[in-house]
């Protein structure tokens, strides 16, 4: 016979033999006691069981159809022997079966102990309970019933060998299995952080081989092509030799349309390039739907010449006997400023992200905005990441991203705060494997014990978007926004470089053509000539009685600034001159006693002149003068404690 499972509940004196079908039956009342849902029909449904198997384990060996075909008086009675550990079916039985009234059977048995545990478990990694009930009911107690082992004892093969029966059941019937193999991958990453598993699940979604990319290829190019990348694979990065072999593989399907046994070396240029140049302006992006894009159209291109240069290099003999692509054969690539939010935008989306129920996702995007970084960038930020150094302030490390380099950005007390908060909402447990050097490591954003994706951040920034009134915004355009902000407000190019993690000058440089010093200078110059041929100034628009008041400058209908020698009038349509009273209003201003009544006279003009900006709704023009008034009372009282010069 079997050893008795682990989750067994029977006395330890019967773990050695056989329970005789009375005893079981026993139980069985026993149990049914406890639940309250005993009745004749189950009671005779267990009877009638227990003469055809009276070893129950014998019920396992039966065909699929026969265990299946129990009635619903029976499965209670079945339900009692997997909660009791008296029973151990086939995955294949398991994966078929519905549990819908587990709960009231697991109280009082070592699997609900176990059952109990992990819903604890994972409830501390930010599953909800409804969420982590259904994670034990529908992955967990199944591993349980199938291995009979305890839930510390459990392994990783244990889930495959559930995700394999799984995936035999949805060929079989057709019936999916995505929703249990995505809850069997949160299990095992609950288990992995419990201490019951020594690593967490790999992403249940895997790129496809590259022998499988390049499948509508045939040979022999195929295996030219699949050798490049897996030789490419040595020195680039894993996601840019996955977008080579996209680009490759339509280069080699549509060359090899034209003749199928081509090589690198049959190619020609007249018979096979440019007709493939051609097809790439008619080309349907997959996603989208449209036509791919001319930056793509040049990617792919660049990637296919580079194949032709590598291979040539690498003295390959199927290389090329010529050159066959071209710098000309570059479309020209259009110069598009960096997306950035306008200020409205910014504040609107900045609220609610803020007002976001999604607390971690959205803090994730506020502190990308705050700090510039790319999402790649962002996720892989990890707790140790601020770096307070006396008498410099606050630094976030931003680790390796897309051009390999690690940089040090500046952060307030602002910024700092807000990673404190992600620091308590993120979901503790152990650290995870780095998918670039595989060590461990603390990220600051994990979810559900694992790291937060860049779909949940796009997905939390489109809801926000929506609820702010904006369109589709991605990730990419708070770096921007960040970007310009720093423009706006004089930073350096270096400066900006660095903050970046700019490798060149010339990246940095996108973002100084947005809003340039000397151009906006050049345009002011050009404004103000323009505005001073408007024509001549307005003359009043009513009459008087009073002596002289034709001529009086300070009641015409124009903008009026007093000076110490004179008076400058402008039209309104001209608006303020940006240079009004500059000198009285410059450190290196200076005047003596002599000047006071000259000084007293403007102040005096000044003053009218606010009456008479106030009477005409110009309150800018109001403070400008008032603004005057205050500066000259300031010079008045320090000549009058100073002396000609001798």
């Amino acid at each position: 016979m079997l050893p008795a499972p682990g989750n067994a509940t029977r006395p330890a004196e019967q773990h050695d033999r056989a329970e005789t079908p009375r005893e079981v039956l026993a139980a069985y009342h026993a149990h049914q006691g406890r639940t309250g849902r005993g009745n004749s029909a189950f009671t005779g449904a267990a009877k009638a069981f227990l003469r055809r198997w009276p070893y129950v384990q014998d019920w396992a060996a039966e065909p699929l159809r026969v265990q299946l075909s129990a009635s619903t008086a029976t499965r209670p009675f079945l339900t009692f022997l997997l909660v009791t550990g008296r029973l151990r079916p086939s995955w294949e039985y398991l994966v078929h079966r519905k549990f819908s009234s587990l709960w009231r059977d697991l109280p009082g048995t070592v699997i609900g102990q176990d059952v109990q545990e992990f819903i604890t478990a994972a409830r501390a990694v930010g599953y909800s309970e409804r969420v982590a009930s259904a994670m034990a009911s529908q992955v967990m107690a199944r591993v349980l019933f199938a291995t009979g082992k305890r839930l510390d004892q459990v392994t990783h093969d244990d889930f495959d060998a559930l995700a394999a029966a799984g995936q035999a059941r949805q060929e079989a019937t057709g019936r999916t299995w995505k929703h249990y193999r995505a809850c069997a991958t949160a299990t095992r990453t609950v288990l992995f952080h419990h201490g019951v598993l020594p690593a967490p699940p790999a992403p249940w979604e895997q790129r496809w081989p590259f022998a499988r990319r390049l499948g509508g290829v045939p040979e022999p190019m195929h295996s030219i092509l699949v050798r490049y990348l897996d030789r490419k694979s040595v020195t680039c990065k894993m996601t840019t030799v996955s977008s080579l072999a996209t680009r490759l593989a339509h280069f080699g399907t549509f060359v090899t349309t034209l003749e199928a046994d081509l090589t690198p070396a049959g190619l020609d240029r007249v018979t096979h390039i440019e007709p493939w140049l051609v097809a790439l302006t008619r080309t349907e992006n997959t996603r989208s739907g449209g036509l791919l894009s001319v930056p793509e159209q040049a990617r792919r291109i660049l990637a296919v010449a580079n194949f032709f240069t590598d291979i040539t290099e690498w003295d390959w003999p199927e290389a090329p006997l010529r050159k066959l692509l071209y710098a000309s054969d570059n479309p020209r690539l259009p110069q598009p400023l960096p997306r950035f939010l306008p200020p409205a935008a910014d504040q609107a989306l900045t609220q609610a992200l803020a007002d976001s129920p999604n607390r971690l996702a959205a803090d994730a995007l506020l502190l990308q905005r705050a700090c510039g970084l790319r999402i790649g960038e962002l996720v892989d930020l990890e707790l140790d990441a601020v770096i307070d150094v006396p008498g410099a302030g606050s630094w976030l490390k931003v680790p390796l991203g897309k051009l390999d380099t690690e940089r040090m950005v500046p952060i307030d007390t602002e910024t700092l705060t807000l990673v404190d908060r992600i620091s308590t909402t993120r979901s503790p447990g152990r650290p995870l494997p780095h998918p670039r050097t595989g060590r461990p490591a603390d990220f600051l954003f994990t979810a559900h014990g694992h790291r937060l994706s860049q779909s949940r951040l796009r997905a939390e920034l489109d809801r926000a978007a929506g609820a702010a009134g904006l369109g589709h915004i991605t990730p990419h355009q708070l770096r921007h926004t960040y970007a310009t902000a720093l423009v706006n407000a004089g930073v350096s190019l270096q400066a900006l470089m660095v903050i970046l993690g700019h490798v060149s000058a010339e990246m940095s440089l996108r973002y100084a053509r947005l809003f340039d010093s000397t151009v906006r200078a050049e345009y002011e110059r050009a404004l103000s000539l323009a505005k001073s041929r408007l024509g001549p100034l307005p003359t009043p628009d009513h009459a008087t009685d009073e002596p002289d008041q034709d001529h009086d400058w300070r009641t015409t209908p124009t903008i009026k600034t007093a000076l110490a020698g004179g008076y400058c009038l402008r039209a309104p349509a001209q608006g303020p001159c940006a240079y009004a009273n500059l000198c009285e209003h410059c450190p290196a201003y200076r005047t003596t006693i002599e000047h006071i009544p000259v000084l007293t006279a403007q102040r005096d003009d000044a003053a009218a002149l606010a009456q008479d900006a106030t009477d005409r709704g110009w309150d800018a023009e109001t403070e400008r003068h008032l603004r005057l008034i205050s500066r000259l009372n300031t010079h008045i009282e320090q000549a009058a404690t100073r002396r000609t010069p001798a």
